[in-house]
């Protein structure tokens, strides 16, 4: 091929070429369009944030970016959450988007130390959903509040046309109260705090993703999602200086570390090996190339508790039934603060980054 010929070549396919119908399977940082890792619980969510809802709300109130809000009314403190719920497949193994709606809320409360009391549900549904599949959500939201102590006190339905949504989506709101002398928040971490998760990890986003993905695994794994509220007031009961709690939902144990470690400046050793992990888990992350630590859990919790009161806690948290399997799992240090770095059985250390969006979009 002559110099000329290849020269109309590349202009050829220069022209031809059109590139506004690709996509990526990462998101793309820097670019002026909403992608799925916004909603990811990473750093593109963290970003989202900052730069567009915080500028634009304001007030100190939502400054502590919290799983909720501590507020004061007439000398009552009160926590304030809320959040929506876009899980694909509706049910799964475990548990369905009403599980998820109340759990999600009531466990957002709890990580303030607060008694959840009372939650909103709103329902957006698609044209032509099945009335029947709406009353089984409905059941299932239900049953779960009622377990977990809450009352569905308002709510609201919105119906958006055909093919516009994706059959149901939920938005809850909650409210509770936080008893005297509690003051739990990212902020509160300290070197020293010793770090303790609940129980095995991953076991929600690899159950949802079984039966989105139609994967068979030898033995079955179900979602742990549960109501964290009685499991927390246990804790309180030894001791009121729980300095952190969250719940590991979107974005795992690796983005609230980290959330948490950069919101108090410190930092966080994790030892790899004393994390539970499922075998289960463990073989279908290493099957999809998925990292345990990023996988999302909606049943677990993690503790930041002063060295004195980690033994105690951890006794109260064993002998509840949520709180079975909890072990200790690192500890904060004021060596590279704002960084998360895990110590792995070889004997070698890795940085454990804030993921950039969600391994597993639409888990919750």
């Amino acid at each position: 091929m002559t110099s000329t010929e290849t020269a109309e070549a590349a202009e050829t396919a220069e022209t031809a070429a059109d590139f506004s119908g690709w996509t990526c399977p990462a998101p793309l940082r820097g670019g002026d369009r909403v992608v799925m890792g916004h909603g990811g619980g990473g750093a593109l969510s963290a970003e989202l944030v900052e730069h567009v809802f915080a500028p634009a709300f304001g007030g100190p109130a939502l400054a502590p970016l919290a799983d909720s809000a501590a507020l004061e009314v007439d000398g009552v403190r009160l926590a304030f959450s809320t959040d929506s719920y876009v899980v694909r497949p509706l049910f799964f193994p475990g548990g369905s988007i009403g599980d998820l709606a109340v759990n999600g809320t009531v466990n957002d409360l709890a990580m303030s130390g607060a008694r959840p009391a009372y939650l909103s549900c709103g329902f957006i549904l698609e044209e032509g959903v099945e009335l029947e599949l709406v009353a089984r959500v409905s059941e299932a939201l239900g049953t779960a509040a009622r377990t977990a102590g809450v009352e569905i006190a308002t709510g609201d339905t919105k119906v958006v046309e055909a093919g516009r949504g994706d059959g149901i989506y939920l938005n809850t709101a909650g409210i509770g109260v936080i008893p005297h002398g509690v003051d739990i928040r990212p902020q509160r971490a300290a070197p020293g705090d010793v770090i303790i998760v609940s129980g095995a990890i991953g076991v929600h986003g690899v159950a949802v993703l079984s039966r989105r993905e139609g994967l068979e695994f030898e033995v079955g794994i179900e979602s742990d999602c549960a109501a964290l509220g009685g499991l927390v007031a246990d804790m309180l009961a030894v001791t009121r200086e729980l300095h952190v709690l969250r719940d590991p939902t979107r974005g795992g144990v690796a983005a609230a570390l980290n959330e948490i470690a950069a919101a108090a400046s410190v930092g966080v050793v994790l030892q790899e090996r004393a994390v539970p992990v499922p075998e289960q888990v463990a073989s279908a992350c290493s099957m999809l190339g998925l990292d345990p630590l990023y996988v999302a859990n909606e049943g677990k919790l993690l503790a930041f508790v002063p060295r004195a009161e980690a033994d105690a806690v951890l006794a109260a948290m064993r002998a509840h039934p949520l709180g079975a399997e909890a072990t200790v799992v690192g500890e904060c240090v004021t060596e590279h603060p704002g960084m998360v770095v895990a110590r792995t059985g070889l004997g070698g250390t890795r940085v454990v980054d804030l993921p950039l969006g969600e391994q597993l979009p639409r888990i919750c």
